[in-house]
């Protein structure tokens, strides 16, 4: 992680070029990007200025935007865009709800507002407090707004704990989220060790604290890249992602299922959960020498494959 306390302006996400220009050499704030900094660690006052691509999620949004407005110096500039239907509407009312008098404009199906952190801002603690880390008693774990299935377990991830045997050896769980996957795969005694892998810093962090168990280590990484997943692994499980920034994109799994084959040994398995809807038999096929069904439910199905 890059120093907390820098005097360049800032960027969170990837706002699209041709709607927001971002200074060369900007910090990035996003936990969805490994290695960025982590925007609540920066020092109130501290940041120039700010361009940032929105997250849809409202508590994870405003819990973010109030964020920026305290790491802000005061009379910095604020750029803030999302498409108009994932909180691109919403945002004109939520940063005059912190005090701020706006600029807005629309392009490309972006809602664009453009102002400066006000010496007063308002409504900022209990927009923090509401996007915060919390443990939530129906889950029993630590989580916070806008990781994956934050407040609940996802039905694919239930139907694959219903279906995958004990299983035994090393193995890595490739976007682990909370960590609920991963206490079901360490309830074998088997199990040695487990790599758990997300791009998620707050899922990274939600884990370290929800999974406490010396077979386990924790990597804030993007499963797909090659360094970031151990080799020559007797299994592998995984609810991959199929969406990027909002829009459907398949070749986010299709390359999940490559890595699992790349990380695997030979004769290791792969226990994959996936929409019902997906079309990842090819690629299963593409680098595995078996794959089979395990089971299907709820829009979901569960494939077993051998290397």
């Amino acid at each position: 992680m890059t120093d907390p306390i820098s005097p360049r302006p800032g960027v969170y996400g990837h706002p699209p070029a041709e709607l927001a220009e971002v200074p060369e050499g900007a910090v990035q704030l996003s936990p969805l990007v490994p290695g960025g900094t982590a925007l609540e660690e920066l020092a109130p006052g501290s940041l120039p200025g700010l361009t940032m691509l929105a997250p849809p999620g409202t508590l994870e949004r405003r819990h973010v935007l109030a964020l920026a407005m305290r790491a802000l110096a005061p009379g910095a500039s604020l750029t803030v865009l999302a498409p108009k239907d994932r909180g691109g509407s919403r945002l004109a009312r939520e940063l005059s709800g912190f005090g701020c008098r706006l600029d807005e404009s629309a392009k490309s199906h972006h809602r664009i507002v453009r102002t400066v952190r006000p010496d007063a801002p308002t409504g900022l603690d209990e927009a923090i407090s509401e996007g915060a880390p919390r443990r939530d008693d129906g889950l029993g774990l630590w989580t916070q707004p806008g990781i994956f299935s934050w407040n609940r377990i996802d039905p694919g991830t239930a139907l694959l704990i219903e279906t995958m045997p004990p299983l035994s050896g090393r193995g890595a769980d490739l976007g682990c989220g909370l960590g609920i996957l991963a206490h079901a795969v360490l309830a074998s005694p088997k199990v040695t060790a487990l790599a758990l892998v997300d791009n998620d810093r707050r899922a990274v962090e939600a884990s370290r604290r929800n999974v406490d168990d010396p077979r386990v280590t924790v990597t804030w990484a993007d499963a797909r890249d090659a360094g970031a997943v151990p080799e020559r692994l007797d299994f592998v499980v995984m609810n991959p992602p199929f969406h990027d920034g909002g829009a459907e994109d398949r070749t986010l799994g299709q390359a999940f299922i490559r890595r699992a084959a790349a990380a695997l040994r030979p004769g290791g398995t792969l226990w994959l959960t996936a929409n019902t809807h997906l079309p990842y038999e090819a690629t299963l096929g593409e680098v595995f020498k078996e794959v089979t069904q395990r089971a299907s439910g709820h829009g979901y199905k569960i494939h077993e494959a051998r290397k």
